[in-house]
């Protein structure tokens, strides 16, 4: 069952199972009650700690509705890794993307979080998954509780017959029967944003990526 289906007290036991898991995994964890609790917690106990002097940034409507990367530009000395300008071409983009994976601090969201503590992803470039996966010194994942779920099954679930859709119509440049169909249809599109899997069962080293676990709906 995912965390829209279920009821108050299964759902508080859902999220403290999936905290738990997350922190035996080695990932560093914060619960925030909401989007500016959130980022409270990201500029006192992660980004002022890290002091990082190089940023980057994987595609993430929550984490951009959180609007930290405005404030963390603004801050003196700090070379935020811009990969999604608009006017960048492809080539630049991809640059900067590669880029982005050399830095001090990554921030981006995740698409779904099981109970047992695992970060699943589908990406189409796989800048994302990447700079969760290898590169950046240290990664912040931004999730509110919509993103819960109780295993992989129901991970690819939500994600090919949820995220995945409601991405490809942020993108009415492309085209992909899912755009219409509200379902994934296995396609073979040239556009299809669906390419790469990944499945983070463990932060290594320890406490590289962190999580906060945000008690509201937010992004897709």
């Amino acid at each position: 069952m995912t965390k829209e289906n279920l009821k108050p007290e299964m759902e508080e036991m859902l999220i403290e199972k999936t905290i738990g898991n997350l922190r035996k995994s080695n990932f560093e964890v914060w619960f925030a009650k909401d989007q500016k609790e959130a980022a409270e917690i990201f500029f006192k106990q992660i980004f002022k700690p890290l002091a990082p002097k190089v940023v980057g940034w994987g595609d993430s409507l929550t984490m951009l509705g959180l609007e930290v990367l405005p404030a963390v530009r603004a801050t003196e000395g700090i070379q935020v890794i811009e990969a999604f300008e608009e006017g960048l071409t492809w080539r630049e983009h991809i640059y900067n993307c590669k880029r982005a994976l050399n830095a001090d601090l990554f921030l981006t969201g995740t698409n779904a979080i099981t109970a047992k503590g695992q970060l699943v992803n589908l990406d189409m470039v796989g800048n994302r998954v990447a700079g969760i996966a290898f590169g950046p010194r240290n990664v912040v994942i931004f999730a509110g509780v919509n993103k819960l779920v109780e295993n992989l099954d129901e991970a690819f679930e939500r994600i090919r017959n949820h995220a995945a859709p409601l991405n490809a119509k942020r993108h009415p440049d492309m085209h992909m029967p899912c755009q219409a169909t509200g379902v994934c249809m296995d396609c073979s599109s040239p556009d299809r944003i669906c390419n790469t899997w990944t499945i983070t069962e463990k932060s290594y080293p320890k406490g590289r990526i962190k999580v906060i676990l945000i008690d509201e709906v937010l992004g897709l």
